[in-house]
């Protein structure tokens, strides 16, 4: 049972830390000025559920991967793979311009369905 609650610690330390990655690191100001900016505790607010939002979901994954009986040695090939085709995506404009438009059937339905529950 030690075992468990240490691993959940180290994904809870480890969601933390994801904050800090090249991607999101430029918008921690701004995102932090704004929580500040809205409550006193709202950097402390946001950090938490950043870290806390990064832990369920890796535990979440995990566990459902785990449970499906899917070998982690399949996955992380197959993981670095799509990140070499969406990094050659990326150095194309015109490939970038297709995929935004593939993207962009499933990122409306979600649009569509976000907008109908917040009206309820």
């Amino acid at each position: 049972m030690t075992g468990a609650v240490a691993t959940y610690g180290v994904s809870f330390l480890a969601g933390l830390l994801s904050t800090l990655s090249p991607c999101v690191l430029p918008l921690v100001p701004i995102l932090m000025g704004s929580a500040v900016a809205t409550h006193r505790l709202g950097g402390v607010a946001l950090a938490g559920g950043v870290a806390l939002s990064f832990t369920l979901v890796g535990v979440l994954i995990a566990s459902v991967g785990t449970s499906l009986g899917i070998d982690a040695d399949l996955v992380r090939p197959l993981g670095a793979a799509l990140m070499v085709v969406l990094g050659v995506v990326l150095l194309s404009h015109r490939l970038q311009e297709r995929f935004a438009a593939l993207a962009a059937g499933p990122a409306g339905a979600g649009n569509a369905l976000l907008a109908r529950l917040s009206l309820d």
